[in-house]
């Protein structure tokens, strides 16, 4: 026989990491069974702990982004994206002044405003409000608003209303326009005004009945400023599902405000309400309007309320960490159910390793056990979190009717409703926080299982 002719023996492949062989390990290790059934609680555990850990942490960051989006669109849905103001508390020749800050590029509606402070009277009680004044084609602008007026009557169809159509109403979102659009109709004259719903609980009034507005800077005389008193029909409602402002704004007509606040003698407003295309990049339009306003004093919803939603950030900020804990108790978990596991399984490591596995293949069988808690965890984490953001303000109604506690008051949070707005980008930075923490927790435990000595496992055997 010839020395070609003699074949080399075919040298073994290496299974690869992850092989059929160590998975099927792995998972049979983390079956309970009786012998090791207290290790196998604990794992339950630490799924169980990892799971609603992912779970709390995305539904609470759910809903502190809905509510921050919730204000947000209810804030700049009344409000201007950026407030030209008097310099001396007035705006005067303020139509000019509106014609050139639309001029500028990104701008896409001027509304000029009167805002003062009153004390609104009715039936029941006394409660502070806010006067807006304002022309009634800007408050038919104003969507948040006008989209909610209603007058609590039967809607009367009229064709020629704006937003209206000339077929009769079929659904209730055409009632609704027409009973918003009836309201604006009336938005005129002397005495109309129009109020928030929780105003008009508070009071105890509803649409066609009279309220006292009262004013502490009235007319100048001999003995000083007088107070001004005079009564307003309200002639609609709005609830925008703020309480903030459906229990404290009274719209006016612009001119009437002009009136009520002695602007009219020089036909002045307290300041104009710019809405721009990107309410996130007003930073850059805030110069270009300085430029085309003067004097006068420009802020911008961000400068308005910094203090408040730098509150909501670092809230959310401080949350989201100490929800965080409770993952990483979770995975501390995992690393002493994993611990107890190497030390009670030392004879069959040792076994594993006479037979021919490696000390890798030790070390990422019990890595692919650890992990597994991690990753089916996380998977449940997920499901729960999602599910529940789906059904959270149904789910809050359930509970405090079960309960009979209010879980969600809108006096104390501004909204009527429970928000949760999901956010890609940070469920999937729970996602791999979970997955990393877990991963990390099983790399000491399964390296303590692949550095085991068969000889000093099996020697009293």
């Amino acid at each position: 026989m010839s020395q070609a002719s003699v074949e080399a023996p075919t040298k073994l492949k290496s299974p690869g990491p992850f092989s059929r062989f160590e998975r099927m390990v792995a998972l049979r290790y983390l079956r309970s069974r009786r012998s090791d059934s207290f290790i196998s609680i604990i794992a339950g555990f630490s799924f169980v702990g990892i799971a609603l850990g992912v779970a709390v942490l995305i539904i609470v960051m759910s809903v502190m982004n809905g509510f921050r989006a919730e204000l947000l669109g209810k804030i700049l849905g009344l409000n201007g994206h950026i407030v030209v103001q008097g310099a001396n508390g007035e705006l005067e020749n303020f139509d000019a002044v509106a014609g050139r800050v639309k001029a500028v590029p990104g701008v896409t509606r001027v509304t000029p405003i009167i805002d003062g402070e009153v004390l609104a009277s009715g039936r029941t009680g006394n409660t502070g409000a806010l006067i807006r004044g304002l022309r009634r084609e800007d408050l038919m602008a104003l969507d948040a608003v006008s989209r909610t007026l209603t007058d609590n009557q039967q809607a009367e169809w009229l064709p020629d209303l704006p937003g209206v159509g000339s077929q009769a109403p079929r659904t209730q979102e055409e009632r609704d326009k027409i009973a918003a659009a009836n309201v604006l109709n009336r938005f005129e004259g002397e005495n109309a005004i129009i109020i928030g719903a929780g105003m008009a609980d508070r009071l105890g009034v509803q649409v066609g009945d009279s309220i006292r507005l009262t004013s502490p800077n009235g007319p100048q005389t001999p003995f000083g400023i007088t107070p001004r008193f005079k009564a307003y029909k309200v002639v609609g409602l709005f609830q925008m599902g703020m309480s903030e402002y459906d229990s404290r704004i009274v719209f006016m007509p612009l001119e009437e405000a002009q009136a009520y606040f002695n602007l009219d003698v020089n036909n002045a407003v307290t300041g104009l309400e710019v809405m721009v295309a990107d309410p996130e990049q007003v930073d850059r339009l805030r110069t270009p309007i300085i430029e085309a306003v003067g004097p006068e004093r420009v802020l911008d919803w961000k400068q308005l309320n910094n203090s408040f939603f730098s509150a909501l950030e670092v809230e959310r900020n401080v949350m989201f960490l100490i929800l965080t804990l409770i993952i990483l108790v979770a995975a501390l978990n995992i690393v002493s159910g994993l611990i107890m596991f190497v030390k009670d399984k030392g004879q069959d490591i040792a076994i594993l390793r006479t037979m021919g596995a490696s000390s890798g293949a030790v070390m990422r069988i019990f890595f692919i056990a650890g992990a597994s808690i991690g990753v089916f965890g996380t998977l449940g984490g997920v499901i729960l979190g999602t599910v529940f953001c789906d059904n959270i303000e149904s789910l809050r109604q359930a509970l405090q009717n079960m309960t009979g506690m209010t879980i969600f008051d809108p006096t104390v949070y501004f909204l009527s409703r429970l928000p949760a707005k999901m956010n890609p980008h940070e469920v999937i930075a729970v996602v791999l926080m979970s997955l990393g923490i877990s991963f990390a927790a099983t790399l000491y435990p399964a390296w303590r299982a692949a550095r085991l000595d068969p000889v000093e496992a099996l020697r009293y055997e």
